[in-house]
């Protein structure tokens, strides 16, 4: 859901689930010139929690440092930004979506 959604937004989908050691980056994707981390979050309601409350401080730590290789390892020269796609729901056609971007 997350990759049709900024799909339709413009973005180009680079890599899906790139590993760096024990390290992911859920969804690597161009955001015009902009080399852009996104992060899923998904919950299938919000009584317990919300999605973005789910990427602390060791989380953004680690898709820093996965970001950090993988711009090494493809000798990106551009812009970065890191994003969260939070969905909430499981069916499709009533799943909430938000896109925070530049989260961190």
């Amino acid at each position: 859901m997350a990759v049709d959604y900024l799909q339709r937004k413009g973005y180009t989908i680079l890599e899906r689930d790139w590993k760096s050691g024990h390290r992911d980056l859920d969804i690597i994707a161009l955001d015009g010139n902009v080399l852009v981390f996104v992060e899923v979050k998904t919950r299938t309601n919000r009584l317990f929690t919300d999605p973005i409350e789910a990427v602390g401080y060791q989380k953004i730590r680690n898709l820093q440092q996965a970001a950090n290789h993988y711009v090494k390892y493809r000798h990106a020269d551009c812009d970065i930004r890191f994003d969260i796609v939070c969905i909430t729901g499981t069916d499709e056609s009533e799943a909430e979506i938000e896109h925070i971007e530049d989260a961190f």
